[in-house]
């Protein structure tokens, strides 16, 4: 059966997949620290060690991601938003929209019934609307990352943020803290902020319903229930949120093999 691997070289994390068929062998997830190359390379060898396999074995290898260029070991480049949509697809078959809550963006995607992209939208520059943004609240806290959204959901009084802007944000936070309001309303208002970001993504390119939600923002409970809240309607997540763009690559590494 064909060995192949899909890499996606983030800007936060990166992540590797390799299959057997469509069957899933081994994933890894690691953060990128910033030389694509080192961690193209590393991210890519401890994916073999964990599926047993050697480089090779692999039929094929499709890179994607910011860093995709710094992966010369791969046979093809493509897309990021054309891998997520074939890995969503993969998992959800039913879904034709993706909320991406990646590290240093958000991105909003629709996709037709064979998971192609027909239309996407992405978030400004700035933090705010991205995982970085949590992290960067979780930090002025002192909240362990993957505390953040167990605590908000302790929330009493969600804190309304007037700003924006994740620098101005920080900076309210901390005034926040100072007068006394709760850590879990604290994180809970940030969810808020960064979902009303996603929606009014949505709002520009019109939600198809079913819709998922990938990227590490996925895994935090708190932003994907105030996601769900805001937008009023169920979300489908992945058993591995930040692994899909990298599936999909791999899915498509297998579908370029079994063509040739």
């Amino acid at each position: 059966m064909a060995l192949v691997a899909g890499i996606d070289i983030g800007s936060a994390y990166s992540k590797a997949v390799i299959l057997n068929e469509t069957a899933l062998l081994a994933h890894c997830i690691i953060p990128s620290r910033g030389n694509y190359a080192a961690i193209a390379e590393e991210v890519f060898s401890e994916t073999l060690a964990k599926a047993r396999v050697t480089s090779s074995e692999l039929e094929h290898i499709i890179a994607t991601g910011i860093g995709a260029p710094s992966a010369p070991f791969a046979c093809l480049q493509v897309a990021d938003m054309s891998c997520q949509g074939r890995g969503v697809h993969h998992l959800f078959p039913s879904v034709r929209t993706i909320i991406d809550v990646g590290g240093q963006s958000s991105k909003v995607i629709k996709i037709n019934a064979e998971g192609r992209v027909v239309d996407f939208v992405m978030s400004e520059k700035c933090a705010a609307g991205s995982g970085r943004f949590l992290q960067i609240v979780a930090r002025v806290l002192q909240v362990d990352l993957n505390d953040v959204g167990p605590l908000s959901l302790r929330s009493t009084k969600t804190i309304n943020f007037t700003t924006g802007c994740a620098v101005f944000t920080e900076s309210e936070a901390i005034s926040r803290l100072s007068e006394g309001a709760s850590k879990e309303d604290i994180l809970a208002g940030v969810h808020a902020s960064i979902a009303a970001k996603v929606a009014g993504l949505v709002k520009r390119i019109g939600l198809v319903d079913d819709y998922a939600v990938t990227g590490g923002g996925a895994k935090d409970i708190g932003l994907t229930k105030s996601i769900e809240h805001t937008l009023d309607l169920h979300s489908l997540i992945p058993e591995e949120p930040q692994i899909t763009a990298a599936l999909g690559a791999a899915l498509l590494a297998q579908e370029r093999y079994a063509a040739l």
